[in-house]
């Protein structure tokens, strides 16, 4: 689940120290925007259907303050159940300007049950995290940790990366996209690779895409985790995801989609 939602991240941010540049103009989206997308699996060379994740951001409160909530939950189906059951609800809120405040994963997957959450405050133009784990033994972990630069969680980063203009991007270009959880940060970074027609297998619609892949250091090594096609206008919908896992591959295609900010103007006729 943590590789969908890395799917869902973005492609261009910057790393500066204040609070105030932690945040950015929202463009792309308003209140009540939901997003559906179906899961698959490839199980023998054969593509099965394994489950559904859905998106909502609505404006609300946090601590008595307008802020955007955000939550994505995945739901796999009873055919992958038999193999991996994969239950997973994340919430997100941030400032009205998409600096993050607080993120919380509750995770079933597997036979394996973990609750990661995460505060944010700005102190002396620092970015500090206070992180809380409940491990599936029920074991307590916390941590802070404090950052010169501002660090996002896996929602938060979506929202902020769905808002930048990407028209002066060049193929390949390389950008850097510090994304922690409540154990670690991650040596992450995104690569632009170029613009592409794509046509949805199901809908038969056909959009202008932006195309990106998103890496992390692992051992050493430069893995590709996600590629993904996102809607070449101003909401930036994120329309088809391909994960490269440690078990196989999987793949999220865009269901469904309402209360959107903007027209699609990159869907083709």
């Amino acid at each position: 689940m943590r590789k969908l939602l890395l799917i869902l991240v973005a492609y261009h941010f910057s790393l500066v120290a204040s609070f105030a540049q932690c945040g950015i103009e929202n463009t792309a989206f308003k209140s009540g925007e939901t997003l559906g997308y179906d899961l698959y699996f490839n199980w023998k060379f054969i593509w099965v259907k394994v489950g559904t994740a859905e998106m909502d951001i609505r404006m609300t409160k946090f601590e008595g303050k307008d802020a955007w909530k955000s939550y994505l939950i995945t739901r796999g189906n009873s055919k992958l159940d038999k193999f991996f059951i994969m239950r997973d609800t994340l919430l997100s809120y941030c400032n009205p300007d998409l600096s993050p405040l607080y993120f919380r994963k509750g995770a079933l997957e597997g036979n394996s049950y973990y609750v990661d959450e995460i505060w944010y405050s700005y102190p002396h133009s620092c970015c500090q995290l206070k992180k809380h784990r409940i491990t599936s033994s029920g074991e307590h972990l916390w941590n802070t940790s404090t950052y010169k630069s501002c660090i996002y969680d896996m929602m938060s980063i979506f929202l902020r990366a769905r808002n930048f203009d990407a028209s002066k991007m060049k193929k390949n270009d390389v950008i850097p996209m510090p994304v922690s959880d409540a154990l670690s940060l991650e040596n992450s970074w995104l690569e632009f690779r170029g613009r592409e027609n794509y046509k949805m297998s199901d809908t038969k619609e056909k959009f202008r895409c932006l195309v990106f892949s998103f890496y992390v250091r692992e051992k050493g090594k430069s893995k590709e985790l996600i590629r993904f096609w996102i809607t070449d206008d101003q909401n930036h919908i994120p329309v088809r995801l391909d994960m490269f896992l440690s078990f196989g591959s999987a793949k999220a295609y865009l269901r469904t989609y309402k209360g959107l900010r903007s027209p699609i103007s990159a869907k083709i006729k």
